[in-house]
């Protein structure tokens, strides 16, 4: 069966085709890092996971990329904040280091590559230089905005029409553009203290002048606007069109329908064939957000359920879904977890054991292994379906724990590749760790809580003046493999 996807430019069910037959490349619009990722955040890190593991599965080479967004208000809004440091920079920093700590925490297959803003400010300029010479774009007041009367495809990502479309713009950003719709490739200056007022916490000191990072461009010194950045790092690390472009729904419009138009309009080709498109999580009737409050961490989630609870409830709701959170379906994702976990025990202990034997024959387990495989391709390429992926797994388990139940002799054959079977699909599909590795859930939060308290010692060390111990205390994680790097916004350390 060849695969399907529900493609949002088309608004249809199509057949999926990468440009070239052995290879895709998939781009993730990633998250702008201006604190804890969580468990909203991760869905789409889940099901790009599983997407990207599927195709891998099926043969191709999977190209993937996923953007950290280190240059945003919502950063500068932190500055001074606790630990998070004194510049935009340090605080970026500071949460990238957690997101990445949660995606290894998630299991998540590593991307080729994780662009971030701040190190893609030549492209982006390159990019808005393009806008401006081919008429897609003008100067005003050292900003650049987007035309988007002069691109005649406007709004065929999201369905919008130009004369219904509301802008939230400040008055100093309306006098400055043609068109209310039109929207900001380049800022001038810095970013404006009411615009940081907007997302600091209430509780500190105000941030009185403009401040985070700037940089010289054409038009003066300035930032990059934030629609521009994934087009111009997706266009860097693959090519000026994606097979995939996968986002949660909530940046369909403005976010995706401006990379399609600066994209398309800088290159004059079409910059992704395939728009897919994840539901929200949802809690309490309510987009769990981190402005609403309403959220769990990705770090907190994994402490208290693991993390293979936490990738089994996101395999029960299809990715173009909204899924609810909440304790019961929480608990429903731990009961399926250890329906699988158990049945692979089962099939692994009796496999191993004397009462498997080559001659016994189980035909309907046979059958029911065969039929698991048949029915997780045909759900998988059913537009990704996890949820009835999930069920023909669910399947393999009952049947296995009936050949267990039903015998005293068993089918070692059938036993054997009911184990490969659920390692093939549950572990290398799903991302799911059975036997030793299942264990480990929480190894990783201990080792970072010892980590850091020998770090908290070191510091006691170096205040006291005692530089020799410290010294020897950062050499001894070394040789444990943790590395440890003194910088200006604190100390960092990561597991080699």
């Amino acid at each position: 069966m060849t695969l399907s996807v529900t493609n949002t430019l088309t608004g249809e069910r199509d057949e999926f085709e990468p440009r070239n037959d052995d290879e895709v490349l998939l781009y993730v619009c990633g998250l702008t890092v201006s604190d804890d990722a969580h468990l909203g955040h991760a869905r789409l890190w889940a099901h790009a996971d599983v997407m990207h593991r599927w195709l891998e599965y099926e043969g191709y080479d999977v190209r993937h990329v996923e953007n950290f967004t280190d240059v945003n208000e919502k950063i500068v809004a932190r500055i001074g904040e606790d630990e998070y440091g004194r510049s935009e920079a340090d605080v970026a920093e500071f949460f990238t280091s957690h997101v990445i700590r949660d995606m290894r925490g998630l299991n998540l297959k590593r991307a080729e590559v994780y662009p971030r803003v701040s190190e893609h400010v030549p492209e982006i300029i390159d990019l808005v230089e393009t806008l401006v010479d081919r008429g897609y774009a003008y100067e005003s007041n050292g900003s650049v905005y987007f035309d988007v009367t002069a691109f005649d495809d406007y709004g065929k990502l999201s369905n919008q029409q130009l004369d219904e479309i509301e802008t939230q713009d400040t008055e100093a950003e309306r006098s400055e553009k043609r068109n209310p719709a039109d929207f900001a490739l380049w800022k001038a200056g810095a970013v404006a203290p009411e615009d940081v007022a907007e997302h600091r916490d209430p509780s500190l000191d105000p941030i009185e002048d403009a401040c985070g990072q700037t940089w010289e461009s054409p038009w003066g010194e300035g930032r990059p606007g934030w629609h521009v950045e994934c087009s111009a790092m997706s266009m860097t690390h693959l090519d000026d069109t994606l097979d995939i472009h996968v986002g949660g729904r909530d940046l369909v419009f403005p976010h995706h329908e401006n990379e399609v138009a600066q994209s398309e309009a800088a290159t004059g080709e079409q910059f992704a064939r395939y728009w897919l498109h994840v539901g929200l999580l949802q809690t309490a009737g309510d987009k769990m957000s981190s402005s609403l409050g309403n959220f769990l961490t990705v770090d907190e989630a994994l402490d208290e359920y693991g993390v293979n609870v936490v990738r089994t409830f996101y395999c029960s709701t299809a990715y173009r879904s909204e899924q609810t959170f909440g304790e019961r379906e929480m608990q429903e994702a731990e009961e399926r977890w250890e329906r699988l976990e158990r049945a692979y025990e089962t099939a692994a202990d009796i496999c191993d054991s004397t009462d498997a034997y080559a001659k016994v024959e189980d035909e309907r387990f046979r059958e029911a292994i065969t039929g698991t495989r048949e029915d997780f391709r045909e759900a998988m390429n059913d537009d990704f379906n996890v949820r009835e992926a999930m069920a023909a797994l669910l399947e393999l388990a009952t049947a296995t724990n009936r050949h267990a139940d039903d015998r005293d002799a068993y089918d070692f054959w059938a036993l054997r590749e009911a184990v490969e079977t659920f390692e093939d699909l549950a572990g290398e599909v799903f991302g799911l760790s059975f036997g030793d590795a299942a264990a480990g859930d929480g190894t990783v939060t201990l080792a970072e809580e010892l980590v850091e308290l020998v770090l908290d010692v070191r510091d006691a060390e170096r205040d006291a003046g005692n530089y020799d111990r410290a010294d020897d205390l950062r050499d001894d994680l070394a040789d444990l493999g943790v590395e440890v790097q003194d910088g200006d916004g604190g100390t960092t350390y990561r597991f080699e």
